[in-house]
């Protein structure tokens, strides 16, 4: 990366799997305007489900998910009640109205669950929704979790990916992060899935934790491609203590500087692309054939609150505790505390807290930042022609960017590029048509 910007990786700015960001959700947004929105879906449009589990049985350090540890099961079993009483609201409203292309469950443990649990969901959401015949289910597993009960569970269930978080095998590392994992359990996961059926399988790699170095991070990816994943999500371990005090059982000191953590990240991504694996937006590899690489090719590229994805589904709706949907309107988010949202979905009403109805302009903000997260580019033309004059306004804005002598932004043709050595700041420049970031108080992790 050239030295002017190097500083620029350590500023502080949004992953971008929304915009308008969830900071910038406000409680204008309730259980009627998201029943509004949701008798505006048709009955041939498809959407997708995510379900967010919101307990793990052991607490990782480094986890900024909204997510508690129990050692016992009678919360989770209350939980369940509530949710299932929430899919039951839900479809009731959808009521021959919308087909399922994607489900995934998320956390989190959604493998904490007990196998006749997991089955029985399953089959609720099959029951109370039209699912197509070839809508995938994606599951977030702890490989910690797992025996071969779930194993079967999550087959019963018709999973069709599963999505593995490995971090980093250095036993050093995974002290530190209290996440204490073998690569021999979770080869027998991956195994596992397969022989019952899984066709694709995602690795969950991180960067910048506690004790790395280059030398493990390069033993961790060796060790990785050996299961020959389908697909690879690299991330960088964002530290925010303020936002999740378990974090402060990391000690700074133990981290790496931007410096090292650009070091590790582009080591990583060397020997995955290396491997034969396809480099699809900031930070996922995909083996060619996989649908993540395919959708990447023709610009076709999506990015929500769960990463990247091939998810073309213009409603994403959410269930559980903080969970976020994403209806054409806008978004909406559950009500974060479990046990309000219990109350709430148990008296048969729509859990939503807060949300954002969005503008034109949020609209083609948002269109712009989405395809520079997967693209580094974004058209000139059909920016004008979706927006109109409010698209006509934000390419003189990319026309600033490219021209204040940061060389961020290149216009090549009728597109505006990121160049290629300006990559790992693609978040940063995606923040420069983020017209809430200043104004707001949120508090956000370094942007590689």
């Amino acid at each position: 990366m050239r030295p002017d910007l190097t500083a620029s990786l350590s500023e502080n700015v949004p992953r971008y799997t929304s915009y308008p960001t969830a900071p910038h959700f406000h409680a204008g947004i309730d259980d009627m305007v998201v029943r509004g929105w949701l008798r505006t879906i048709g009955a041939v449009d498809e959407i997708s489900l995510y379900l967010h589990v919101p307990y793990c049985d052991k607490l990782c350090w480094f986890c900024a998910c909204h997510t508690k540890q129990t050692r016992h099961y009678a919360p989770v079993a209350s939980f369940l009640r509530s949710l299932h009483s929430e899919i039951e609201t839900v479809a009731e409203l959808l009521r021959g109205k919308g087909r399922v292309r994607a489900v995934h469950f998320g956390g989190g443990s959604p493998t904490m669950l007990t196998p006749d649990d997991l089955v029985a969901l399953g089959r609720r959401l099959r029951a109370e929704f039209d699912f197509l015949n070839d809508a995938t289910v994606s599951v977030e597993i702890e490989p910690n979790d797992m025996d071969e009960a779930r194993l079967d569970a999550l087959a019963q269930i018709g999973m069709t990916r599963a999505s593995l978080g490995v971090q980093d095998f250095d036993p050093r590392v995974q002290k530190a992060i209290n996440r204490e994992q073998s690569f021999l359990q979770t080869k027998q996961v991956v195994d596992g899935v397969r022989s019952r059926g899984t066709k694709s399988v995602n690795l969950d790699l991180l960067y910048g934790l506690p004790h790395q170095t280059l030398q493990s991070i390069a033993t961790t990816v060796e060790q990785a491609l050996t299961l020959a994943p389908d697909r690879v999500a690299l991330f960088g371990y964002a530290h925010v203590p303020w936002f999740k005090k378990h974090q402060t059982m990391i000690d700074e000191a133990w981290l790496p500087d931007s410096a090292q953590r650009l070091g590790q990240s582009q080591l990583a991504a060397k020997m995955i692309e290396t491997a034969g694996y396809q480099a699809v937006g900031l930070d996922h590899f995909a083996k060619p054939g996989d649908s993540l690489a395919i959708a990447a090719a023709p610009g076709k590229l999506r990015r929500n609150f769960q990463g990247y994805t091939e998810d073309q589904c213009e409603t994403l709706i959410g269930f559980g505790p903080s969970s976020i949907s994403r209806y054409k309107q806008g978004y909406a988010q559950n009500i974060v505390a479990t046990g309000e949202y219990e109350k709430v979905v148990d008296g048969r009403r729509l859990a939503t807290a807060r949300g954002v109805e969005l503008s034109l302009d949020d609209q083609a903000r948002a269109w712009i930042i989405e395809r520079l997260m997967c693209d580094f580019s974004f058209p000139a033309i059909e920016l004008v022609e979706c927006f109109g004059d409010v698209g006509q306004g934000l390419l003189l804005q990319a026309s600033r960017l490219g021209n204040v002598g940061s060389g961020l932004l290149r216009l090549q043709g009728d597109d505006f590029v990121v160049p290629v050595e300006c990559r790992p700041l693609v978040r940063t420049i995606a923040a420069k048509f983020d017209k809430y970031l200043q104004a707001g108080t949120a508090r956000h992790s370094v942007a590689f």
